[in-house]
Order: structure tokens, then sequence, then C-alpha cells
């Protein structure tokens, strides 16, 4: 009876399975690498795109920032303009009202002439007062004309007036407030800085 080893070919047989095993197994170590490789590569560019797209974001943002603070200094520059214009259109109206008014008739009295009305109606004033001779009175008509806040001073009443032994001339004037104009006007009008003489009554 003849009988046959079969040890040495279970031997090779197994060493085969093992080689393929193996070589499955580094085929698989490959695969997985290639694969991890290839998606750190994608992440990495996607996380570059993504910090270039931030930083674009944030130089955007920082612009707009700039443009806003430049918004808000026009937005404060023309709120301090309109102030600067509110308050010279004060000044303008403060120098042709009647504050305006008031002191340039102050100016025009002269010594030994006092006042007892005073009373705008429109653009019609009348004054009334006493003074202590017709010359004064003549001199304050002509103050008041000069003055360039009234115009058409005219005398409407002058009669002698006799309070505690004492003689003045109780007066009443009718007398427009002057119409103001504007520089080019002022400039061109060919009757500009002359006034009209008063007209005294006797």
């Amino acid at each position: 009876m003849i009988k046959i080893n079969l040890l040495p070919l279970r031997a090779s047989k197994k060493k085969e399975t093992i080689r393929q095993q193996v070589s499955i197994l580094i085929v698989c170590v490959v695969g997985v690498l290639v694969v991890g490789l290839s998606f750190y590569g994608v992440l990495r560019g996607r996380i570059a795109a993504t910090t270039a797209e931030i930083a674009n974001s944030e130089s955007e943002l920082a612009s707009l920032k700039t443009k806003i603070g430049t918004i808000d200094n026009i937005k404060k520059l023309q709120q301090e303009v309109k102030k600067k214009l509110d308050v010279l259109n004060q000044l303008r109206r403060a120098k042709t009202g009647p504050a305006s008014r008031l002191a340039a008739l102050s100016d025009a009295l002269p010594p030994k002439l006092w006042l007892t009305k005073y009373a705008e109606n429109g653009n019609s004033v009348t004054i009334a007062g006493v003074a202590m001779s017709e010359e004064l009175i003549a001199v304050f008509m002509k103050s008041l004309q000069a003055s360039g806040a009234f115009s058409n001073v005219e005398l409407v009443v002058s009669e002698q007036n006799e309070t505690a032994g004492v003689k003045a001339k109780r007066f009443e004037l009718q007398v427009q407030i002057a119409q103001q104009l504007s520089a080019t006007e002022a400039v061109g009008s060919p009757s500009a800085g002359k006034n009209p003489p008063p007209k005294p009554t006797p």
C-alpha cells in the first residue's frame, strides 16, 4: 500500500492564502490612504477658498464702515451748516427788525426832545413827543431819514404846549419803515445812498 504525504501541499496552500490576504490588506490600506489623501486635498482646498472669502468679506466690511463714517461726517457737517445758516438768518432779521429800528430811533434823538409814543402798524409808524423848539424837531426828522431804518418822514402835528409853566412843542410824525435792499439792488439803484429831505410843516 502506497502512502502519500499531503502535509507539504497543505502548508503551501496555507502560505498562498496568507500571501493573498496580505496583498488584499495592503491594497485596502493603500486605497484608504489614497481616498483619505484625496478627501484631505479637497477639504484643504475648500478651507482655503472659505478663508479667502472671509478675508474678502472683512475687506468689504471695512470699506463699508469707512463709507458709513464718511456719510455720518457729511450729515454732521450738514447739521452744522444748517445751524450756522439759522444763526445768520436770525442776525439778518435782528438787523432789519424792531430792535434795529428802536436803536436807530434812540440814536436819532437830539437833546431836549422826548418821545411819548411809538406805534407800528404794518409799514407805517407813528411817533409823537415833545421838544423844546421846532428846530429840534427838524433835526430829529433829518436824523430819522438819514438812519436808513425809516423813510418818508412827515410832520403831521406841531403845536405849542405849556406844562407847569414850561413851553414846549408837541409834535407827531408819520414815517414809513424803510425797505431793505439787497446788495445788488443797492449798488444798481440810482438813488442808493440818497434819502429825500424831510417834509416839516410849520
